[in-house]
């Protein structure tokens, strides 16, 4: 983005990847090129008050300054943040996915600041593989836990596999996994002694069919590739939902990142947990997919953990709705989010029996506790 966005949002610096939407409106100036270097420069010496997360985007974005002097200060002041920012903003799966890649690469000699980013979901995969090339054998195994990754990056798996600090306990357990789940990765020989351990030597040299892979789907439906192509017709649906069934679960993984909204409505509905959570947290997900998966009382408990935990959904009061009336979201979510309701919605949930007894009871409880005083009057 190169333009100056609704709003009054200054333009980026030139390769910055997003403006500055984020920050309160009264403090953009200090990330814009367009305003005197000495209120950038305050920014970039984090004299400016903003909370932790947008600190980081703030620092991240000052990093591509056309002043040298800014973009130096930023950079050494990123690296040197206090715990009391860096505990927090680090760990925030609000923050953009950028930013926390560049802090990853930039912290990854602090351990403790480099596992809460590679735990951190929202951290870019190419990221975290870069790390893992060479980081310590107790990054590697928080690294290697991440199934979701390992199967949605080859370069992750790579990369640990190339990495002389990772014990051969470690990659034996990742390429077995791998294995199961269909993953092929020819250049790499502990792939090829998983498969020779879990179907035998003959394996070595002709391993089994993984099936069709994401690339090979995007490429045969080009309605599964573009976000703004037309519906497919329920012959092609009925194709498409057969190859998928034929898919592994590493390029199932790929394809609910890589494909639209066609092939994430095909994927949601799969077993697999790790499919499932990978369709709902694709870069390309839209908030109707999240709300209809939010109402959908048969979705997976991990997904409708993505859905409540994440604040940007849940600030939409549709999103809420829907997940109160979920009888598969824990009632302790659902209570944190009926105190946000207004007393109409009270009402209208206190009655519906079509929500959980509990929700109801509690929606008249509350009710009931703001409408008390008003009566004594």
């Amino acid at each position: 983005m190169t333009t100056a966005a609704p709003n009054n949002v200054p333009a980026p610096p030139p390769g910055c990847p997003f403006n500055a939407e984020f920050l309160p409106p009264n403090l953009r100036k200090h990330v814009d090129p367009a305003a005197p270097v000495p209120l950038r420069m305050m920014a970039a010496k984090s004299l400016v008050p903003l909370s932790p997360s947008d600190m980081l985007g703030a620092l991240f974005m000052l990093t591509f300054d056309p002043d040298a002097g800014v973009s130096e200060t930023a950079t050494k002041t990123a690296a040197g943040l206090p715990d009391k920012i860096l505990g927090s903003a680090v760990r925030d799966e609000e923050v953009q996915p950028p930013v926390l890649g560049w802090f990853l690469r930039l912290l990854k000699g602090k351990e403790t600041y480099a596992e809460l980013l590679v735990l951190n979901p929202s951290t870019p995969d190419d990221a975290v593989a870069e790390v893992a090339r060479d980081c310590s054998t107790k990054l590697a195994e928080i690294i290697g836990q991440n199934q979701l990754r390992l199967l949605r990056y080859d370069d992750i798996l790579r990369n640990l596999c190339a990495n002389p600090n990772v014990p051969v306990s470690l990659t034996d357990s990742v390429c077995d996994f791998a294995v199961r789940s269909g993953m092929m990765l020819a250049d790499v020989p502990q792939m090829k002694e998983a498969r020779v351990r879990l179907f035998g030597p003959e394996a070595a040299e002709a391993p089994p069919d993984p099936g069709p892979t994401a690339e090979q789907i995007l490429q045969e439906f080009q309605e599964v590739a573009k976000d703004d192509a037309p519906p497919m017709e329920e012959g092609k649906k009925l194709t498409l939902a057969q190859r998928i069934m034929k898919m592994s679960i590493s390029e199932k993984i790929k394809l609910a990142t890589l494909g639209n909204k066609e092939a994430r409505s095909a994927l949601i509905r799969e077993t697999n947990k790790l499919v499932a959570v990978a369709v709902i947290r694709s870069p390309r997900i839209t908030d109707g997919e999240v709300l209809s998966c939010a109402a959908n009382k048969a979705m997976m408990d991990d997904v409708l953990r993505v859905i409540y935990n994440n604040r940007e959904w849940t600030k939409h009061q549709k999103v809420k709705l829907a997940l109160v009336k979920n009888p598969k979201v824990p009632l302790t979510v659902t209570m944190k989010f009926l105190n946000s309701f207004r007393d109409a919605e009270l009402k209208d949930l206190s009655r519906d029996k079509n929500v959980p007894a509990a929700v109801q009871t509690f929606a008249k409880k509350l009710l009931e506790k703001k409408t008390a005083p008003k009566k004594a009057q």
